[in-house]
C-alpha cells in the first residue's frame, strides 16, 4: 500500500518526534534526580508520605489538566484553526483559560478543605492496621496517626498546584496546535527544577535544623511541598514568551455560552472517565497498598517503578501522541480518509519500535537500574529488591500504555468519545476485582498490585485497537504485525546481550563501587541498544531506517 501524500506532509515523522523526545528526556532525567533527592534524604517511609500527599493533586492534573482538558481542547482548537481562523481559535482559548482558572481554583480550595477526610479515605489501611505495629515498619517515635496528620498537611500545601497546571496544559495545547513542540515539552524540566531547587531553598528557610544537619523533619518536608508549587509556576512561566510569539494575547473572557466552549466540555467529560482508567488503577494500587505490609514505604516502591516507566513513556509514547493529535484532528475534518488511517498506524508502529526494547531493557536490567539510581542515603538494598518486582510489571505495561496514548485521543477526533470511556470503566472494575482478590484473599504484596495495573493496560489497548480498527475500516494490521515480529526478533538479539552482560561485566555488581557500576551498566545499555538497532536494520524495520537516517543527517553521514 502506498502512503498517502497527506501522511508524508503531516505524519508523525521521526525528526519531529525526536525533538520532542529530547525535550522530554531533559524533564524525565530531572524527575529522576528529584526522586533521588527525595528518596536519599527522606528514605522510603517519608517519601511514601510525600507521595501519598501529592497523589490526589497529581491525579487531578493527569485527569483534568494534562489529560481530558488538554485532549478536548487541542481537538477543538485545531479544528477551529482549520475551519475558521486563528483569531477565532484565540478567542476560544481565552474563554477556556478563564473557565479553567475559575473552576480549578474552586477544586483546589475544596481539596484543601477536604484533605483530612480524603487522606484517611485513600489510605484506609493505615487505620485498620494501627493495632499491628510489627507489620507497619514505622520509624522510631512514629505512629500511623502522626503519619496521617503530616500527609494531610502536605496535601493541603500542594493542592493549589492543580489550578496552575490547568492553565499550563491549555498553553501547551495551543503551542502544540501551532506546531511548537520543543518549549512545551521542555517546560516540564522547569517543573522538576523548581521542585528540587525551590524545595531545598524553602526547606532551608523554614527549618533551622535542616540548615545545620540536612536531616528531614516535618518542617523541611513542608518546604519540599512548597517547591512543588514553585515548579508549577516555573513550568507555566517558561512557555509564556513562545505563546506571545505565535500571536496569542492574554485576557479574561467570561462569555462561556459559546459553541466552542460547549464542544470542549462535550468532549471533555467522557475523556475524563476514559483517562481515569489508568489513573484510578494507580489510585487503587495506593488504596490496597495501605492494606499490605510496609505502609508508606510500599508507596515509594510503587512510585519509583512508575517513575522509571514514565521515562520511556514520555520519551516515546507521549512524544508521538503530542505530534500526532493535532494532525489527526485536522485530518478528521475530511472524514475517515486513508491519510487518517495511515497516520495513526504509522504512529503506533513508531511507538512499538521504541517502547518494546525499552520495556525489555527495564525488565532485564531493572535491579541494576534501581540500584544505581536510588541506592544511597536512606534508600537501602532492601528497598531496591522491593522495587524491582513492580518495575518488571511496569515494563510489561509500558508498551500498552504508550500505545493507548496514541490511540485513545483519536476517538475524540472522529466523534466516538464514549468508546474510551466505556472501556476505562470496564478496566477499573477489572483492576479493583483483581486487587481485592490478591490483597484480601491471596495476601500477596504490592508487586501483585503493579501487575494488575499492567494487565489492565494490556486489556485497555487491545479493546481500543479492535474498536478503532472497526471504525477506521482497518489500521494496516498486517503491516503492524509484520513490523512487530521484526521488532521482536531485534529485541531477542538485544536480550541476548543483556543476559551475557549478567554473566560478565555485571557479575560482581554487589561488590562494585559506584563508578564501576555506572561504567558496566552504561556499557551494557549501549551495547544492547546498538545490537537492537543493528538487528532492526538487518530485519528491515522501516522505523529503524528512518531513525538511523535522521542520525546520519545529524552527523553528515548516510546510514
Amino acid at each position: 500500500m502506498s502512503e498517502d501524500p497527506k501522511v508524508k506532509e503531516t505524519g508523525p515523522r521521526a525528526k519531529t518526534t525526536g525533538v520532542v523526545s529530547i525535550a522530554i528526556l531533559c524533564s524525565r532525567v530531572l524527575g529522576l534526580i528529584r526522586d533521588q533527592v527525595l528518596t536519599g534524604m527522606f528514605g522510603s517511609f517519608f517519601n511514601g508520605l510525600f507521595t501519598a500527599a501529592f497523589r490526589t493533586p497529581n491525579m487531578l492534573r493527569d485527569l483534568f489538566a494534562e489529560g481530558a482538558l488538554s485532549t478536548a481542547f487541542v481537538t477543538t482548537f485545531s479544528k477551529k484553526m482549520k475551519t475558521e481562523n486563528d483569531e477565532a481559535a484565540w478567542a476560544l482559548a481565552r474563554k477556556m483559560l478563564t473557565l479553567s482558572l475559575c473552576f480549578m481554583t474552586l477544586v483546589a480550595m475544596a481539596g484543601v478543605a477536604l484533605a483530612p477526610w480524603l487522606v484517611r479515605l485513600l489510605n484506609f489501611g493505615w487505620t485498620i492496621k494501627t493495632t499491628e505495629p510489627k507489620t507497619n515498619h514505622l520509624p522510631d517515635g512514629w505512629t500511623l496517626e502522626r503519619a496521617t496528620e503530616l500527609t494531610v498537611h502536605l496535601s493541603q500545601v500542594m493542592y493549589p498546584f492543580i489550578a496552575v497546571v490547568s492553565i499550563t496544559a491549555l498553553v501547551m495545547g495551543m503551542l502544540n496546535s501551532k506546531k511548537v513542540f520543543f518549549i512545551p515539552a521542555v517546560a516540564s524540566a522547569f517543573f522538576n527544577l523548581g521542585c528540587i531547587i525551590g524545595g531545598l531553598i524553602a526547606a532551608w528557610i523554614i527549618d533551622p535544623s535542616f540548615r545545620e544537619t540536612w536531616v528531614v523533619t516535618e518542617k523541611s518536608l513542608t518546604g519540599f511541598a512548597i517547591g512543588t508549587l514553585i515548579g508549577g509556576v516555573m513550568q507555566l512561566a517558561v512557555q509564556i514568551p513562545s505563546l506571545k510569539k505565535v500571536g496569542f494575547t492574554f485576557g479574561f473572557d467570561f462569555k462561556w455560552k459559546d459553541q466552542g466552549v460547549r464542544d470542549v466540555l462535550h468532549l471533555m467529560w467522557p475523556s475524563v472517565i476514559a483517562a481515569s482508567g489508568t489513573q484510578v488503577a494507580v489510585l487503587l494500587n495506593s488504596l490496597f497498598a495501605s492494606c499490605t505490609s510496609g505502609q508508606g514505604s510500599n508507596l515509594t516502591w510503587l512510585g519509583i517503578a512508575q517513575r522509571l516507566q514514565q521515562l520511556p513513556l514520555g520519551l516515546f509514547g507521549v512524544a508521538v501522541a503530542t505530534v500526532t493529535l493535532p494532525m489527526l484532528s485536522r485530518l478528521a475534518t475530511d472524514g475517515m480518509t486513508p491519510a487518517f488511517r495511515q497516520a495513526l498506524a504509522k504512529g503506533l508502529r513508531l511507538v512499538l519500535f521504541l517502547t518494546v526494547p525499552s520495556a525489555a531493557g527495564m525488565a532485564l536490567l531493572g535491579n541494576e537500574i534501581v540500584s544505581l539510581i536510588f541506592e544511597r542515603g536512606k534508600f537501602t538494598e532492601y528497598d531496591v529488591q522491593q522495587t524491582t518486582g513492580p518495575l518488571q510489571a511496569a515494563a510489561f505495561g509500558l508498551v500498552f500504555y504508550a500505545c493507548i496514548k496514541v490511540v485513545q485521543p483519536a476517538f475524540y477526533t472522529i466523534g466516538r468519545r464514549f468508546v474510551p470511556m466505556l472501556v476505562s470503566l470496564g478496566i477499573i472494575v477489572f483492576t479493583a476485582t483483581v486487587n481485592s482478590i490478591t490483597v484480601f484473599v491471596l495476601k500477596w504484596d504490592h508487586t501483585a498490585l503493579a501487575w494488575a495495573t499492567a494487565v489492565g493496560l494490556a486489556l485497555n489497548f487491545t479493546t481500543l485497537y479492535v474498536c478503532m480498527r472497526k471504525y477506521a475500516g482497518g489500521l494496516e494490521t498486517r503491516q503492524l504485525s509484520v513490523s512487530l515480529l521484526r521488532v521482536g526478533g531485534a529485541v531477542a538479539v538485544m536480550a541476548g546481550v543483556c543476559v551475557l552482560a549478567h554473566y560478565s561485566i555485571l557479575a560482581g555488581w554487589k561488590e562494585a563501587g559506584f563508578t564501576i557500576r555506572l561504567a558496566s551498566l552504561s556499557t551494557t545499555i549501549a551495547a544492547s541498544g546498538a545490537a537492537y538497532f543493528a538487528a532492526a536494520r538487518f530485519l528491515k524495520v522501516e522505523e529503524a531506517r528512518e531513525f538511523l537516517s535522521l542520525l546520519g543527517r545529524r552527523f553528515g553521514r548516510k546510514p
